[in-house]
């Protein structure tokens, strides 16, 4: 029997689900079109119950190769380390000071739209930066 290949999303959780997904947007180059039968994400959340109102948001791959990322609103915050995170992968095939060189571009660009860099792990051919996304989120740029 052959494994069935399934599309997913990657779900976040949120203190202002808009913000985050427009940070990603940047980290990934994805796009966010609005909802279907909306011109803009501005006109949609006019149509929700003021209640409602940012209470989500949703980014996407423009190619269709990577998976859809989902926002939502909740009211507590972030307790924990993630148990889940997203590696950004700018280094491929890359090893050594090479990658390295690579990998620190990448983080500075990300620091400049608000992320935090947490450790560098380098072994002399191998490296990794941990970071944290604007609601303090851990990722790694590998």
């Amino acid at each position: 029997m052959s494994a069935v290949i399934r599309k997913f999303q990657v779900t976040f959780d949120a203190a202002e689900p808009e913000r985050l997904g427009r940070f990603w947007c940047e980290v990934l180059g994805y796009t966010a079109p609005p909802p279907k039968g909306f011109d803009s994400w501005e006109d949609f959340r006019q149509s929700e119950p003021e209640d409602k109102r940012g209470s989500w948001f949703a980014l996407t791959d423009p190619s269709g190769e990577g998976p859809r990322i989902y926002i939502q609103r909740v009211p507590e915050g972030r307790t924990a380390k993630n148990r889940l995170h997203l590696d950004v992968r700018v280094g491929t095939g890359l090893v050594g000071e090479e990658r390295l060189a690579v990998l620190e571009a990448e983080a500075t660009r990300l620091e400049a739209l608000g992320a935090v860099r947490v450790q560098v792990l380098y072994d002399g051919t191998d490296s990794c930066i941990s970071m944290q996304d604007i609601e303090g989120n851990e990722f790694c740029v590998d």
